[in-house]
């Protein structure tokens, strides 16, 4: 008698998987659920699985190794960083991701959060809880929107989604991104720079970009301490942008006015990081992706995927350049 496929989950914030249960059941796999925090443990729960689906855990070449042949992987999220690509292409494993579910969230995110830190309300908030009325001596420096720059270090859809909604606050635009061309940008009204010249001359950087070789610490020492000292920077892509050691220095000596994180290099935020004390910070735990209709849309999505590699279909959203099953 054949053994039943396997539908794994290797870790996930949701209340329930109602959803990806139901779409392996009714395809006749097996469903289990985990919360693996680690490489050995996503290793272990995933063995002879034909799908496993990741949302923050290390999926790595071991991983891989130890999955049904035909299988696919699928990550909950918009991006995948924390799967090893390369081994599943080596092996001839699928993987998927869901890179559209929640961009109007992580837009709003990112404007909230570069407005917030132009205003300085955060500062000015601790200033009046801490018995202060110092209204001008803290928010100064501050610059009216219509004479500030905001600057994109990538500009793909979430970026010009970010975009849309600063529009109708005034401010002037540039974008860092290989992919705009100067007619995409003159016809935004965007003016288009190499990323030396955008981190020079921004007072407000939103990071956009995909986390590579190429991009990984982008933003360290020295790329610090060519902004402006009342600039500030908005990450709500990948953690991996930031050397954080180098921000929190910047932070602390002045040598920028502030920062917004959502993302980080390990998570949850460890308890010993230099950011936890750096001034002129405001810190969110990974949320920008969410909303109620956000998680509706991502478990049905994936649910979807689920259902659809069970039964021998491709995979709605397919990394680029790995080897997937023909439509």
């Amino acid at each position: 008698m054949a053994t039943a496929d396997k539908v794994v989950v290797t870790d996930y914030t949701f209340p329930a998987l109602d959803q990806e249960q139901d779409a392996a059941r009714g395809a006749g796999a097996e469903f289990a659920a985990f919360q693996c925090r680690t490489a050995d443990e996503v290793a272990d729960a995933v063995a002879g699985a034909k799908v496993a689906v990741v949302q923050f855990a290390p999926f790595t070449a071991e991983a891989a190794a130890r999955l049904a042949p035909g299988a696919a992987v699928i990550r909950y999220g918009v991006g995948y960083d924390n799967i090893d690509v390369a081994a599943c292409s080596a092996l001839g494993i699928s993987v998927s991701y869901v890179p559209d579910y929640c961009a109007d969230e992580v837009a709003d995110h990112t404007a909230a959060s570069l407005l917030a830190m132009m205003r300085k309300l955060p500062a000015l908030d601790a200033s009046v809880r801490a018995g202060e009325w110092k209204a001008v001596g803290v928010a100064k420096p501050m610059k009216a929107f219509k004479d500030a720059l905001v600057g994109f270090f990538g500009f793909g859809h979430i970026g010009r989604l970010t975009h849309a909604r600063l529009k109708a606050f005034g401010f002037r635009f540039a974008v860092a991104d290989p992919m705009v061309t100067q007619e995409q940008a003159r016809d935004l009204g965007i003016e288009l720079m190499d990323a030396q010249t955008l981190f020079r001359s921004a007072d407000a950087i939103c990071l956009h970009a995909p986390a590579n070789e190429q991009t990984r610490f982008f933003v360290n020492a020295e790329r610090l301490s060519s902004m402006q000292n009342q600039a500030v920077i908005v990450n709500t892509a990948r953690g991996a942008l930031i050397d954080e050691a180098a921000l929190a220095a910047a932070l602390s000596s002045g040598t920028i006015g502030g920062a917004a994180l959502d993302v980080f290099n390990t998570e949850p935020l460890q308890a010993d990081t230099p950011l936890r004390a750096a001034p002129n910070l405001l810190l969110t735990p990974h949320v920008a992706w969410y909303s109620e209709s956000a998680i509706g849309r991502l478990q049905g999505l994936v649910a979807g995927d689920i259902a659809a590699w069970l039964s021998g279909g491709p995979l709605r959203r397919p990394v680029p350049g790995i080897p997937q099953r023909a439509a």
